[in-house]
Parts: C-alpha cells; sequence; structure tokens
C-alpha cells in the first residue's frame, strides 16, 4: 500500500483497529533500541522550531534535572566499557543502566540536521545518554593514554569510520581495514574514569589509568620539575628552520625586485 502522508497512515490505523502510539497531534516517528531512540516528524520538521518536551521519550528536561550533580565511574578494558561504579557488568546492562542515570540527568539529547547519503538535508531528534556518557569518558581516557600523533590521526579515521557506518558500510573492506588500526589504538585504553553529570552536562572528574603517559614530574611548575628546558633553545632553532629559511629566501627576492624597478 502506497500512504501519502503519517496522517492517511494513522487514519488507516485507526479503522483497522492497529494500537499504535502516534496521534495527529503528536505524529511522531519514533525509532529506538537500547543504543538510542531517533524521533522525527510532525513540528520537528521545522528546524526552528524547539523539539517539543512530549518528543523526548526517555530524559528529563535539564530544568526538571536535580538541583545536585551525580558522579559516575567507568571503567575500560581496551577501550570497551567494564564496569559503572565499581560493579561489573555485560555490556547490554551497562548501557541500560547509563541510559537511566544519564535520561534523569537530562544527558543525552541531540537536536541536529544530518547530511543523509543521498544529500537530503534531514532534521533529527535523538536521545542517547549512555552514548554521550561513553564517548564522553572515553575519550578522556584516550587523552592520557594514547601518544599525541596517534591521537590526532585517531581522529580523521574516526571521521571516516562513522561516516561508513552511516552510509550502511559496515560489511566493507575499508571498514575491515580502519577497524584494526582502531583495535590497535585501543590496546592500552584501559583504565577509570569520573564523570560528572548536572543538568544535561558532562564534566570529568577525574581520570586514570596503568597505561597513563601524564607524567607529573614533567608537567609540573614546582622545584619537582624533570623537564630540561636548556634543550628549549636547540629545539625552537631547528623546529623553526624551514620558515625562517623561507622568509629568507621572500625577503631576497622583494629585494631584487625592488632593484629591478
Amino acid at each position: 500500500m502506497e500512504f501519502k502522508s503519517r496522517e492517511e497512515e494513522i487514519d488507516y490505523a485507526k479503522a483497522n483497529n492497529i494500537p499504535v502510539s502516534v496521534t495527529k497531534d503528536k505524529p511522531y516517528s519514533i525509532d529506538e533500541n537500547i543504543w538510542g531512540t531517533a524521533i522525527e516528524c510532525g513540528v520537528l520538521e521545522d528546524p526552528m522550531v524547539e523539539p517539543p518536551a512530549d518528543a523526548y521519550q526517555h530524559t528529563v528536561a535539564p530544568e526538571n534535572a536535580p538541583d545536585e550533580p551525580e558522579i559516575v565511574t567507568i571503567e575500560f578494558e581496551k577501550g570497551i566499557p567494564v564496569a559503572v561504579n565499581r560493579k561489573e557488568m555485560d555490556c547490554v546492562s551497562l548501557v541500560k543502566l547509563l541510559n537511566d542515570i544519564g535520561g534523569r540527568n537530562a544527558v543525552g539529547r541531540i537536536d541536529m540536521i544530518e547530511n543523509r547519503l543521498v544529500g537530503i538535508k534531514s532534521r533529527e531528534v535523538y536521545e542517547a545518554p549512555a552514548g554521550m556518557i561513553l564517548h564522553f569518558a572515553h575519550k578522556e581516557l584516550e587523552r592520557i593514554t594514547l601518544e599525541k600523533s596517534v591521537a590526532h590521526y585517531k581522529v580523521k579515521i574516526a571521521q571516516e569510520y562513522s561516516d561508513l557506518i552511516y552510509n550502511g558500510l559496515w560489511f566493507t573492506p575499508l571498514r575491515e581495514a580502519l577497524q584494526a588500526f582502531i583495535e590497535k589504538t585501543q590496546e592500552k585504553v584501559t583504565g577509570l574514569v569520573k564523570v560528572k553529570l548536572y543538568k544535561g552536562t558532562l564534566r570529568i572528574s577525574g581520570r586514570t589509568s596503568p597505561y597513563s603517559l601524564y607524567d607529573p614530574a614533567l608537567a609540573t611548575y614546582t622545584a619537582e620539575d624533570q623537564f630540561d628546558h636548556t634543550a628549549s633553545e636547540g629545539f625552537i632553532k631547528i623546529y623553526g628552520l624551514p620558515f625562517k629559511t623561507i622568509n629568507r629566501v621572500m625577503q631576497k627576492v622583494e629585494e631584487e625586485s625592488k632593484q629591478l624597478v
């Protein structure tokens, strides 16, 4: 059957005693699983309209969230979350728990204009409390465990990887090749992250890892500083040599041009 609108679908369901949660006043199209909820249709098709309160299914509004922050600890092993608040659990239970924790603290709401594969821009509203919490915590753990060049390059890979998934290209050679890179980067992403949730916001409250590359003796401003500052002068000269050379050449060209005039 071909329906020309959501209203026709609602009329058909009503006429045939098909139970559906949508109404003509609230014709939202809702897709959900434990990882998140996608909401569209109705007034949400106007990007100037703020999502109505009844569009959200699992998260409270920031103004209705608790007045006291909630701190949650998440433990990772090789990039995989394995425990929440010191309690080990399987991934499904872990995601469900973080959905509850994030939802009651107004964390997880996303209102975005997407670029679909066919080039159409689409307004989507999402709820993904667990996803946002885990993404935030995982990134903070990577900050102290990944070497600089790997961390910076992984950002580029992450964009390509996410595009492949969004475009339905999971079972492809490129995704599998990128997967090998990602799994290699996660070998040392093990540790604990403390996250503070407060009225829709996420803030880092602490992080630690046995593979942490953060060395207080090299970062301190106290007398305990072990960084050899005398090495800075030579480093700066070598690091800036190519640009100093370019500048010298350009000055020479400009002077010769003036002489010709």
